[in-house]
């Protein structure tokens, strides 16, 4: 996957023919993934089944829903154009459905993150695509 970036500096996904469903889904407010028949979910978007190879996967609706696996917080900004929102928190994400996303948390306290915490996906437009984020569940 290229990157592009934002007029403030951020980087961001370029959609490729693989990707696309993803990136087009989450511009909807929705979390798919793709799903091999043999093996399950798996994320992130690729052309082939990362364990058995296969061509034969669809993209199917997820839950958007998870667990914090591990994070870390920078509060350094090492980022390009986050600068302006440090301290923030970074966390691969355990999804209900098996994958792990790695991805910002967003609307919290960085310092109330912890390994557990249940979260639930957020969708920021930028550019042509939209960005996944989690945010704890109530």
């Amino acid at each position: 996957m290229g990157l592009q970036h934002t007029p403030e500096g951020r980087p961001v996904a370029l959609a490729n023919p693989t990707s696309r469903p993803f990136f087009d889904a989450a511009r909807e407010g929705r979390l798919v993934l793709q799903r091999c028949p043999r093996d399950g979910f798996f994320f992130y978007p690729r052309s082939h089944c990362p364990r058995c190879l296969g061509t034969d996967w669809s993209w199917e609706a997820a839950s958007g829903r998870g667990t914090v696996h591990s994070f870390t917080i920078d509060r350094v900004g090492h980022a390009p154009g986050l600068g302006a929102e440090v301290p923030y928190a970074i966390a691969i994400v355990e999804l209900e459905e098996g994958p792990r996303m790695t991805a910002r948390l967003v609307d919290c306290d960085p310092d109330s993150v912890h390994v557990g915490q249940e979260v639930e996906a957020r969708f920021e437009p930028l550019l042509d695509v939209a960005v996944v984020h989690f945010t704890p569940r109530a």
